[in-house]
């Protein structure tokens, strides 16, 4: 890949606007650019944390497995979004697996080291990583805490108004929502069955909280939705 490609992808990362243009040029030449299948991984359990990873097209899973092997998923990524991030704060082997859930997926890595002395000459990309990492650090106590207090339902539901708020576009009061997540990709999000999920969508519809189609939905209200 060319560094004016390789740059141009790194421009599109907010991560990366405070650097100036000498800074993009040289990092460009240490990042690594990878094309993955579908179904594809990225990192397994156990492998060493020496890269952090930066997602240009397609999506990620990350998630990790029980001890009777069930695949428990902890988030599904979308396109400008880093991973791999607890590299930075003393992991030294990964937890969890990442894998491509598109054919065509282009995910940028950087090796910690280069990484490290970027945030050492740049100490706002220390700053975002930081909130990166607290942001999802809050994510996963507000999914723990729906998994022990909350009920079946009001996980689902939830988790539609957290897309909703974080990847959903503004149409007047509604929220218009394009995914890709099967009603199996939710349950195991929700720690629920594809069947609830299943239920609790058409359940929505009927009271006309929502309008369904395929790979998207339209959230009439966030507020009722409650």
């Amino acid at each position: 890949m060319s560094t004016e490609t390789k740059l141009w992808h790194l421009e599109n990362f907010n991560l990366f606007k405070t650097l100036n243009a000498f800074e993009k040029v040289k990092m460009s030449t240490k990042v690594k650019h990878s094309k993955m299948k579908k179904n594809e991984y990225i990192y397994f359990p156990e492998d060493p944390s020496s890269s952090i990873f930066f997602l240009k097209k397609g999506r990620v899973k990350i998630g990790t497995y029980s001890d009777n092997g069930k695949e428990i998923i902890k988030a599904i990524l979308n396109p400008g979004e880093v991973f791999g991030e607890l590299s930075l704060v003393g992991e030294e082997k990964r937890n969890d697996f990442a894998i491509a859930l598109d054919n065509n997926l282009v995910v940028c890595s950087l090796g910690m080291k280069d990484m490290e002395d970027m945030i050492e000459k740049n100490p706002l990309i220390g700053l975002k990583v930081t909130k990166l990492i607290g942001f999802r650090l809050q994510k996963i106590e507000r999914r723990l805490e729906s998994l022990i207090f909350k009920d079946a339902r009001t996980r689902i539901v939830d988790f539609i108004i957290d897309l909703g708020r974080e990847n959903g576009r503004a149409i007047g009061k509604e929220i218009l929502v394009t995914h890709n997540l099967t009603h199996l990709d939710m349950a195991n999000l929700t720690a629920t069955s594809r069947q609830t999920v299943t239920t609790v969508l058409n359940e929505l519809k009927e009271q006309n909280l929502i309008h369904l189609e395929r790979n998207k939905f339209l959230i009439r209200d966030i507020d009722n939705l409650k």
